[in-house]
């Protein structure tokens, strides 16, 4: 049997940092959503996208044919949305602060698709690295590898385990989205194995197949205390299967 670690209570400090910071991203979306909702019923339409929501809250203040008490409504919520913004800066400034003061984060912010975030949250989310024996592992703990409901002699594999830490998941899925999209738009220095990945995958799958390798190269700089290498990617791969 294995035992996990005990984190310390600055670890603990940090986990809480981090969830107080995805709290504050809910509650911004679920208010930039209904200053969106509330402004449509008047007529007022807004693009998708937060930095849409300061404009329109702008453009109803100036709006004198709506209700008075709908303007005052609406300047509540403006508050309430500044204030988040406000909380929301701050927390992240913290973060990375830790972020720039601990080795480890930094060096898996080197990977393409990891930033201080994500790779925040590896750091402190992830138990001792070696209790894993191979990043193989590491990615199926954090839910990255598929289903098996093979049977009789017929390999069947399904969707992802979703097992594990769902932030990490889709941290390190969105980020996996982010590089993928820069290699479409022919940014960046994609690898040649995402290029034919691409070709015979659709954007979703080679999202949490470039996830699962980026756990794995995570993986390895973590228990190797190595760098980084773009030009050594995929040999770097090879060993943390």
């Amino acid at each position: 049997m294995q035992f996990v670690p005990v984190k310390t209570e600055q670890q603990q400090a940090v986990l809480m940092l981090m969830g107080i910071r995805q709290q504050l991203i809910t509650r911004r979306t679920q208010l930039s959503n209904a200053i969106r909702g509330y402004a449509a019923e008047f007529g007022l339409i807004a693009a998708k996208g937060l930095v849409k929501v300061e404009p329109l809250l702008a453009q109803i203040a100036r709006d004198e044919n709506l209700p008075v008490l709908a303007r005052e409504m609406f300047t509540l919520q403006g508050r309430d949305y500044a204030r988040l913004q406000v909380e929301l800066k701050a927390v992240e400034v913290r973060l990375m602060a830790w972020h720039r003061a601990n080795a480890d984060s930094r060096r898996l912010a080197k990977i393409p698709g990891i930033g201080p975030i994500g790779a925040t949250a590896l750091v402190m989310k992830t138990p001792d690295p070696c209790l894993f024996p191979s990043g193989r592992h590491f990615a199926a703990w954090i839910g990255l590898t598929p289903k098996d409901h093979s049977t009789a002699g017929k390999t069947r594999i399904g969707k992802i385990t979703r097992a594990g830490d769902e932030m990490l998941r889709s941290v390190l899925v969105a980020g996996a989205t982010a590089v993928i999209q820069q290699a479409k738009h022919n940014r960046g220095r994609p690898s040649p194995w995402l290029l034919a990945l691409l070709k015979r995958k659709s954007p979703k799958l080679a999202a949490v197949a470039l996830a699962n390798k980026i756990a794995r190269i995570a993986w390895k700089l973590l228990t190797t205390g190595e760098n980084y290498d773009g030009a050594r990617m995929p040999v770097a791969s090879a060993l943390a299967a």
